[in-house]
């Protein structure tokens, strides 16, 4: 066993996926899966169903196949040992619940959890009245670092082969909240994923002479600039990833300020709404990348 700085032994890194096992949950899976292999951490899959099936183990998606598939190397997909191989260690939970938030949420408080890594349906206007979205509840009353994988999305990291493409990264900031957790968030995903040089940019959406002094990490494996534009924040955030062609945007996000963001939801939410690329959302106290990736060699 490991231990933490200063001795002591080694807590559970999680990582927390939730599944409706449609075909945009699996696209989140393997994102989920990627990141516990590079992290070494323990991932659990949960699913939450008003009554128990037993069609839902069935269902479920397969860790083993898919790390033999990464592997392609012609190992039998049931290798007994094939997870604790790749350093992880492996839950499936199926929730009798009627509620996913509820469950996924419960789940959380329950188990201390680094990260959690879900599919988002992208619902707006009257849809998102008439079909309850549960991807950004799940993220906003559970607390936790969350990484929203849009519907439409392939997301940085490949089906196939489990290979990491995340090349470009866009970091949206303001005064409020701080930007630091964002940052630190970035600079422990680049290491802890090896995916090579990346670009990362700052944006900010306002004047540029009250851009915030962030203080940037000298890691080399990433190149850090400055973006500023004018006009609407969250149309601004979405045309600049889509413009800059980013992999994946990563938020600081203090949850709802007001009454006009209990409504409309905040605004890494509303980004979320519309991004076409991943949005991993840093709670601003967070520095929940970090304790997922210290301990990796």
């Amino acid at each position: 066993m490991s231990e933490v700085p200063g001795g002591g032994p080694e807590p559970t890194r999680r990582i927390l996926h939730t599944t409706d096992f449609s075909a945009a949950s699996e696209i989140a899976f393997v994102h989920a899966l990627r990141l516990a292999v590079a992290a070494h951490a323990e991932i659990d899959v949960l699913h939450a169903a008003p009554e128990r099936r037993a069609s839902d183990w069935n269902e479920f998606p397969g860790i083993r196949d898919t790390l033999r598939r990464w592997e392609g190397d012609g190992q039998p997909a049931d290798e007994p040992g094939l997870p604790q191989r790749h350093g992880i260690r492996v839950g499936k939970i199926v929730a009798i619940d009627g509620d996913p938030v509820h469950a996924a949420v419960g789940f959380v408080r329950e188990h201390p959890t680094e990260l959690v890594v879900l599919a988002t349906e992208q619902r707006r206007g009257i849809a998102r009245w008439t079909h309850r979205s549960t991807a950004e509840p799940i993220a906003r009353e559970s607390g936790a670092m969350t990484l929203f994988i849009p519907s439409q999305a392939e997301g940085f990291v490949s089906w196939e082969t489990g290979d990491v493409r995340l090349e470009r990264i866009l970091v949206p900031i303001d005064h409020a909240p701080s930007p630091r957790a964002a940052v630190d968030a970035v600079e422990s995903l680049v290491e802890g994923l090896e995916s090579g040089q990346v670009a990362a940019r700052l944006l900010h959406v306002g004047d540029p002479g009250s851009v915030p002094d962030v203080p940037l990490p000298s890691d080399a494996a990433c190149e850090w600039g400055v973006i500023t534009r004018s006009g609407s924040p969250i149309e601004e955030i979405v045309a600049a990833a889509e413009e800059w062609a980013a992999d994946l945007i990563v938020m600081a996000t203090a949850g709802h300020a007001g009454v006009l963001d209990a409504l409309q939801g905040s605004t890494t939410e509303r980004v979320l709404r519309l991004a076409r690329c991943p949005v991993l959302a840093v709670p601003a106290d967070s520095r929940a990348m970090r304790r997922l990736f210290y301990s990796v060699a």
